[in-house]
C-alpha cells in the first residue's frame, strides 16, 4: 500500500504543485587568444558570487538572441560582439527568487563573440568579471549542464 500512495503522490499530486519552468538567455561570451585557442568570459552572480555566464530573462522588442547580448553588455560590459541567432545549447537549473522559492528555469545559450569591452557598465560595481579556457570555466560554474557545455565549446 505504501508504495502505491508513494507513486500517486510523485506521478499525480507532485506535478499540480510543480511550477512551469521559466526561460532565460545567456551569453557564452567568448574570444581568440594569440595562439588561436579560445577565451570565455565569466561574471560573479549579485547574490552568491559564483561564476556564471551573463544571463537573464527575455525582453519584449528584442530576440532572444539580441536579449543575451543585451544582458552581457549590463552584467560583463560587452560592448561590441558578433552572435549567433541560433542557441548552441541550454542548461536547466533552479533559480532562487526574493521571497527564497526556487523555480525551475531553462537557459538558452547563445554564442557572442566579443570584439570590446567597455570599463563602465550598468552591473560593473556589482560583478566581477574573468576571461578563462572553457575548461577552467567548466571547472567554476556550478551547473552540470552548463559545464558539459563549455567542455565541448
Amino acid at each position: 500500500m505504501n508504495a502505491k500512495i508513494s507513486t500517486v503522490l510523485r506521478d499525480v499530486v507532485g506535478p499540480m504543485f510543480r511550477r512551469p519552468k521559466g526561460l532565460q538567455v545567456a551569453a557564452l561570451c567568448h574570444r581568440p587568444t594569440k595562439t588561436g585557442s579560445k577565451e570565455v568570459l565569466l561574471v560573479t552572480s549579485r547574490g552568491t558570487g559564483r561564476w556564471i555566464l551573463p544571463k537573464g530573462w527575455p525582453m519584449r522588442g528584442k530576440s532572444e538572441a539580441e536579449a543575451a547580448v543585451q544582458e552581457a553588455w549590463e552584467e560583463a560590459g560587452v560592448k561590441a560582439a558578433n552572435v549567433q541567432e541560433d542557441p548552441i545549447g541550454s542548461y536547466a537549473y533552479d533559480k532562487v527568487l526574493g521571497k527564497g522559492l526556487p523555480v525551475p528555469v531553462e537557459t538558452l545559450v547563445y554564442a557572442v563573440e566579443v570584439e570590446d569591452l567597455a570599463r563602465d557598465f550598468p552591473e560593473a560595481d556589482e560583478r566581477t568579471r574573468k576571461w578563462v579556457t572553457p575548461q577552467e570555466a567548466a571547472d567554476l560554474v556550478a551547473e552540470p549542464q552548463l559545464s558539459r557545455l563549455l567542455k565541448v565549446f
